[in-house]
């Protein structure tokens, strides 16, 4: 291809990625709209359980593979320009826990639900980064951001409210950290391997690319990665759209409702097939300690729900093998237990 011809096709693929990035804001901006009009063309209540789950499952199987798609496309770019060997190598010279403290306080600033935060997720493992420390920005993420600080500032006081913040900022570093220590990269999915080792010959660091030949890598990266994982993304928001709907909230009171030592390993254990974020499990926690349950019970079912999502799992299922799921949720909810505990103990 001579110049001409290479000016051409990357003057093309510069338009088509403005006109692409253009449709992109203007959908996603646009999601809750889309929703309600949906529900209202079907002449469906949100007022009513089916309602809001019918509400919450067309909102978030888009805003998720939207922000899959863009995460993606964006990683593939990134890798003309530097290659998952050379990101490894970057991320390896730090000192053990500062690349995992980089991600949860990287996770803390990003306001995404735990499959929101899957898509980064997968794309920290597309560009290389190292298992631990991607771990660390999959539990921040949901677990504390800004939104959650001024929140729990508003409703407990900001003596909870910085507890809740740092102990799940440590949660997050201290589970990445065990998590890479166990070695257990064998675990992730063998095309996510593939991914994370990367083709040394495709990405040469000295390769001299065009905009078109980046707009490619980019789209190849979409058509690789978001075709294997959709279909457990729409599964996995299917199954958080009923549970959001359907949330048994009179039976969490009775049971959390107890001032009893087995009180925080229930909670965990209930919060862990729910699926909401800060904004919806607010109001249950402020139930929850009006009818008299201890404070550290509710902020380990507040952690559970947000970092242990069942539908999570679902999606995580495509990139990641049963015993890493198991080991990581199992890590998350020891930690969440233990936070649950020290709370009840010291407030």
């Amino acid at each position: 291809m001579n110049q001409s011809e290479q000016t051409t096709s990357s003057f093309k693929a510069a338009a088509m990625t403005v006109a692409a990035a253009v449709a992109w804001i203007a959908l996603y901006g646009n999601l809750e709209p889309l929703a309600d009009l949906m529900l209202a063309i079907a002449g469906i209540s949100r007022a009513t359980h089916f309602g809001e789950a019918l509400h919450f499952f067309i909102y978030e199987v888009p805003k998720v593979l939207l922000l899959l798609t863009a995460v993606v496309f964006v990683m593939g770019v990134v890798h003309t320009f530097v290659s998952p060997e050379r990101t490894r190598a970057l991320l390896s010279g730090r000192r053990i826990g500062t690349g995992n403290a980089l991600a949860a306080l990287l996770g803390m600033v990003t306001p995404f639900c735990s499959c929101s935060a899957v898509p980064l997720f997968i794309g920290f493992l597309q560009a290389g980064v190292p298992l631990g420390v991607t771990f660390s920005f999959l539990i921040a993420a949901p677990m504390v951001d800004g939104v959650a600080l001024f929140l729990l500032l508003g409703t407990f006081g900001w003596q909870i409210a910085l507890a809740y913040v740092l102990l799940g900022f440590l949660i997050a570093v201290v589970s990445g950290l065990v998590i890479e220590r166990l070695r257990m990269e064998g675990d992730l999915e063998e095309w996510v391997q593939k991914l994370q080792k990367g083709d040394a010959s495709a990405h040469d660091d000295g390769a001299v690319f065009t905009f078109s030949d980046r707009f490619r890598e980019g789209l190849a990266s979409v058509r690789s990665i978001v075709g294997k994982v959709w279909l457990f993304i729409v599964l996995g928001v299917g199954l958080g759209s009923v549970i959001h709907g359907y949330v048994p909230e009179e039976f969490m009171v009775s049971i959390m409702g107890k001032d009893a030592w087995w009180s925080v390993p229930a909670a965990v254990a209930l919060g862990v097939p729910m699926y909401t974020n800060i904004v919806g499990v607010l109001p249950v926690a402020e139930a929850l300690i009006g009818k008299g349950a201890a404070i550290g019970t509710v902020m380990a079912f507040m952690m559970s729900v947000i970092a242990l999502s069942a539908p999570e799992m679902i999606i995580l299922r495509k990139v990641l093998k049963p015993r890493l799921i198991a080991v990581f949720a199992g890590i998350v909810a020891s930690g969440i237990v233990v936070v649950g505990f020290v709370f009840n103990l010291i407030l």
